[in-house]
């Protein structure tokens, strides 16, 4: 068994309408489903990638109106970074963000690559990272129809940095349990604090990479809009994720055993500092129930939720009307 590298991260808006307009106008990225949470179906589960939606390039939200804010701190996803081809594409977002407002800061260095930090209109943390020089698993293709210039386009996830108490329990789980090995380590940019610690899987390279980060000045996080919900790390298929399950049984881990999403089958379970993991297979993918050209233009619901549809349709505030 051997995890493929980050198959999505799953973070938390109050405004489905604005984080829509966010992540296709100004970043570019495709809305490939408009869904709802299947354990909360009064709300919106939105996910954008890449060109098809592919696994590693999934940036999920849950919209919870009315939800507070994110306080940031301990036992956190605190950072979520974005792929874009060359250092040259980071110039060109720095001076898109500056053209639309959105907080930045400056071209920086971190474990090798070229990046920027940025926050989006509910101060969630992401950077974008150069592969200028990238080897290990392969970024996806930018939508055709994307309002950013192919050559700058965000290609899908990058490093995920977690941020802990306590470090070494996490990289236990990462290395003892799932197969993540030790790749190096960089400054923190917080004055005081140890090195971050690169840990990567399967073939590496920046779509199969956690950072942690451990802290010894923060109160632990209380999540929230702006904040993230968990981090998917992707499996090959659904025999391999049942191996997963029985492994992950064998060390007495409490988990959720097998979750059917539809679109990807699931395992759920919690780290020791208290992080959300979840392992999902790379298919069936997200044309199993539209057409490819038409990804995220309606409402989609698994077979087991759309004999509720109206009901559920007339709980959704309507998004605006996906770029076409």
């Amino acid at each position: 068994m051997q995890l493929k590298g980050i198959h999505h991260v799953s973070a938390i808006t109050g405004k489905g309408s604005a984080n829509f307009d966010f992540y296709t106008r100004i970043l570019g990225l495709r809305l490939v489903k408009k869904t709802v949470n299947q354990d909360d179906t009064s709300v919106y589960h939105l996910f954008y990638g890449d060109e098809k939606g592919n696994p590693g390039t999934e940036l999920t939200f849950f919209e919870f109106p009315g939800a507070p804010q994110n306080r940031e701190g301990l036992s956190s996803i605190s950072t979520t970074s974005l792929r874009v081809p060359s250092d040259a594409a980071l110039t060109y977002w720095k001076e898109r963000f500056a053209e639309f407002g959105v907080e930045h800061d400056d071209i920086i260095e971190r474990a090798g690559r070229q990046t920027i930090a940025f926050r989006d209109f509910e101060r969630q943390r992401l950077v974008l990272v150069s592969d200028e020089s990238n080897v290990g698993v392969a970024a996806g293709t930018p939508w055709a129809k994307s309002p950013v210039p192919a050559p700058y386009g965000i290609t899908g996830l990058g490093p995920v940095q977690l941020t802990v108490h306590n470090a070494e329990q996490t990289a236990l789980v990462l290395t003892q349990l799932m197969g993540f090995r030790q790749k190096g380590q960089y400054a923190s940019t917080t004055a005081g604090q140890k090195d971050i610690v690169v840990y990567e899987t399967g073939e590496g390279g920046s779509g199969a990479e956690i950072h942690i980060e451990e802290r010894n000045d923060l109160p632990r996080e209380v999540q929230g809009v702006g904040g993230v919900h968990h981090v998917a790390f992707r499996v090959d298929n659904d025999d391999e994720l049942r191996e997963w399950i029985e492994h992950i049984r064998g060390v007495r881990i409490p988990n959720s055993g097998f979750v059917d999403r539809f679109y990807f089958r699931s395992l759920y379970f919690r780290e020791p500092n208290g992080i959300l993991f979840e392992l999902a297979t790379d298919g069936p993918g997200f044309d199993t129930d539209e057409d490819i050209h038409h990804l995220g233009e309606s409402l989609s619901l698994p077979p087991f939720l759309e004999g509720r549809r109206a009901q559920i349709e007339a709980g959704l505030q309507p998004l605006s009307t996906p770029i076409k």
